[in-house]
């Protein structure tokens, strides 16, 4: 069966994760089980677990803690019981020394015993109430990944990790940029508010036609950039920190939860 994000956009997230685990859909999640919190990904040694622990809790924005696994066990028990991080996104990366060496669709080959998984919040999560606030979403409606760029903006470093901030951006119509602030600050747990709104060179954007990450969008005359926290951070700690191993989600290719976007919601 031929699935598209708009056949997928009302599907449950676990039936999502079948599909995924099937190797029936190896794309960008972003529209699909609409309604459903997403999370991104890394996965460390369990001797790098720890630092990379007190770097999410000292850069809560980009790096919101939604689950942590046991060593060894791949199952994502507070987000989504029954899962298994090493079937259920549609794509990983594999690092070596902060170098990128596969893009493999499953790790269960690489999976080892010693090996915590962390569940980062994302921005997809919030995008539902975006899309009820009558705001689009320009990397939904033209197909393609969300445009994420790596900033000037240093996070905190902590044990050996260190790094700077990945914004993710979406063009907001200058009308609607209040709106869109509003809707997405109720998901501090999904990175929330904005980070930045307006020139992208202010936070060391050079070209905003050529994201480090996901795809350029359209920008469209009377539109903002608006530049959301965004789960790749950590995947940018990994390139300048080094760590000998990790596994991350391939960029906008993330682990749909069971708990929804309204879980998350804080007034």
């Amino acid at each position: 069966m031929t699935h598209t994000v708009e056949s997928l956009a009302h599907v449950p997230a676990s039936e999502v994760r079948a599909i995924i685990r099937g190797g029936e859909w190896d794309s960008p999640t972003s529209g699909v089980s609409l309604g459903y919190a997403q999370a991104n990904m890394i996965v460390l040694p369990r001797d790098w677990a720890y630092d990379f622990l007190l770097y999410a809790t000292r850069n809560p924005k980009p790096c919101p803690i939604l689950d942590v696994t046991e060593a060894g066990d791949p199952e994502a028990k507070l987000i989504a019981p029954g899962s298994d991080v090493r079937t259920d996104l549609p794509r990983y990366r594999i690092w070596e020394n902060g170098n990128l060496v596969e893009e493999p669709t499953d790790i269960k080959s690489a999976w080892r015993d010693d090996l915590v998984a962390f569940m980062i919040g994302c921005s997809f999560s919030f995008e539902s109430a975006l899309l009820e606030a009558g705001i689009g979403i320009r990397h939904i409606e033209e197909n393609v990944n969300v445009p994420m760029y790596l900033t000037k903006i240093p996070c905190l470093p902590a044990g050996r990790f260190s790094g700077n901030v990945v914004m993710s951006m979406r063009p907001i119509p200058h009308n609607q940029v209040v709106k869109a602030t509003t809707c997405t600050a109720r998901f501090p747990s999904v990175h929330g508010a904005p980070l930045h709104i307006g020139d992208p060179s202010v936070i060391g954007v050079k070209d905003i036609n050529r994201p480090e990450f996901g795809d350029p969008v359209t920008i469209h005359p009377g539109e903002t950039t608006v530049f959301w926290a965004c789960g790749v951070t950590p995947q940018a700690a990994v390139m300048k920190s080094k760590p000998p191993f990790a596994i991350t989600h391939a960029p906008g290719h993330m682990f749909i939860a069971d708990k929804r976007d309204s879980d998350y919601a804080v007034f």
